[in-house]
């Protein structure tokens, strides 16, 4: 099992910090379902420092959420250190320092994978971090910032020597974006080489793909990320070998997970609006999928969108399950 300083994670079966979706309440559900730990989306260290509303937010959080990982983001280490004391005041029990977000609003604040072109840099940072806290730091890297500047191992033995207890990566370089395939024998390699715990990402996006992962690359644990997106039954799948729901288990979930979101955000409209994203994800491969987004698109009214949402999953699903059972007898019957 993955140790972070004095926590030990459960399962090697780690949410994924996203940004937009790894809110509160999406991390409960995926916690609920069997995921080890859920870190938060990535926050801004300066936005933690100058106090921001918005930022403050992203540290909401839950007593079941043990250990409560907070992604902070920048460039400079005084205020990353800064930014990581306001982060504990806020109830974090590990850190997470992003070195791999590809954005460029991010990047061309020497934040995110900027950082990749910068090991010292991001040592810096680290050793700046773990003397402001005491906490576990860990760091969340890509491969490299591009096919020519491939260079885990090095950011590896860099952030290890400043005190870093894990790294993970997501095997794919800044320049592909989310494009192309996760290469995954450069996780391996890190394995073989880093120092430090090595946490792997990229393309685990069904249970199957995830343990290969695993089994693979030999590292400690995965990180799950668009595969959880309308599926956090992907952690109780792997945590306790779940079938997938059923039509109410999964219809049930899409009501828990609406109602939950619309409290956090507390403002009715924005609430729905920020909402249907998660409804495209829920609704994906489902039969009339298509249809059922451009209706979700026109509708602001909770109650309205609560029976919207009910007729579809329902009926999708048991169209689904009435397909899959034609099937079976067909094949059954030669």
């Amino acid at each position: 099992m993955l140790r972070l300083g004095s926590h030990t994670l459960s399962n090697p079966w780690i949410l994924a910090p996203m940004a937009g979706v790894s809110e509160m309440p999406f991390r409960l559900l995926a916690l609920e379902m069997g995921a080890a730990a859920a870190p938060t989306e990535l926050v801004s260290a300066k936005g933690l420092v100058y106090g921001q509303e918005r930022t403050a937010r992203y540290l909401r959080h839950d007593a079941l959420e043990q250990p409560f990982w907070v992604q902070i983001f920048g460039g400079e280490p005084e205020s990353m250190a800064r930014g990581a004391q306001r982060a504990v005041e806020l109830g974090a029990d590990i850190l997470d320092v992003n070195m791999g977000c590809p954005v460029r609003k991010v990047t061309k604040n020497g934040a995110g994978s900027a950082l990749l072109t910068d090991p010292e840099r991001a040592g810096a940072i680290v050793a700046a971090m773990v003397r402001a806290t005491g906490l576990p730091v860990t760091v969340k890297i890509r491969s490299g910032w591009d096919d020519g500047s491939i260079n885990p191992i090095e950011m590896a033995q860099a952030v290890a020597e400043a005190g870093a207890v894990a790294i993970a990566m997501h095997a794919r370089t800044r320049a592909q974006g989310y494009s192309g395939k996760a290469d995954w024998s450069l996780i391996s390699r890190l394995v073989e080489a880093s120092p430090i715990a090595v946490i792997g990402n990229g393309d685990a996006s069904t249970p199957e793909l995830a343990r290969q992962m695993l089994a693979e690359t030999g590292c400690a644990a995965v990180m799950i990320g668009r595969g959880a997106l309308g599926n956090p039954w992907i952690f109780s799948q792997l945590a306790q070998g779940q079938a997938p729901p059923t039509s109410h288990e999964r219809w049930q979930m899409v009501r828990r997970h609406l109602l939950a979101h619309m409290a956090f955000v507390g403002d009715p409209l924005r609430g729905i609006r920020r909402f249907r994203q998660h409804l495209v994800w829920y609704a994906h491969a489902l039969s009339g999928a298509a249809a059922f987004r451009r209706q979700v698109m026109k509708v602001d009214d909770l109650h309205e969108l609560l029976a919207l949402c009910e007729g579809f999953f329902c009926a999708a699903e048991a169209a689904q399950d009435r397909q899959a059972m034609a099937l079976q007898t067909t094949q059954a019957l030669g």
